[in-house]
């Protein structure tokens, strides 16, 4: 279980480095560094691309599109419902991007650990096939 809670976390710091409402982020920082800085803002932006590299390939090829739509779907109406009842308001634009890096980080962190999860809730092991 802790794994799957760093898989999860290290997506939402990826995309909370990326950009965030925060003046702490990627974005921004490359915005008022970009000509003195240029051979960092390329190396941390490589590292970044990386990043997603990784995460969005393991999570198209272990829940594919359709669980990437599902995953949202089930988070959306999440939102809905506490907005609905009350509990969330989403007036605030810091907030529902807060919200939204979260979304995206469960969606990345369920991608890349999903072949855990199924082992965990079937009790099957799924293997890739090897090129020989």
């Amino acid at each position: 279980m802790t794994g799957i809670f760093l898989r999860w976390f290290f997506a939402f710091i990826l995309l909370a480095a990326t950009f965030n409402p925060t003046p702490y982020n990627y974005v921004r920082w490359i915005e008022m560094n970009q000509t003195s800085n240029l051979s960092l803002s390329v190396f941390f932006g490589l590292i970044l691309f990386l990043g997603y590299v990784i995460y969005l390939s393991a999570t198209l090829r272990s829940i594919g599109t359709f669980g990437v739509i599902m995953v949202f779907a089930v988070f959306g109406s999440l939102i809905w419902v506490l907005h609905d009842q009350g509990i969330l308001l989403l007036e605030n634009y810091d907030v529902n991007l807060w919200l939204g890096i979260f979304a995206l980080s469960l969606v990345l962190g369920i991608g890349l650990s999903w072949g855990f999860l199924h082992q965990a809730l079937t009790g099957r092991v799924d293997v890739d096939e090897a090129d020989e």
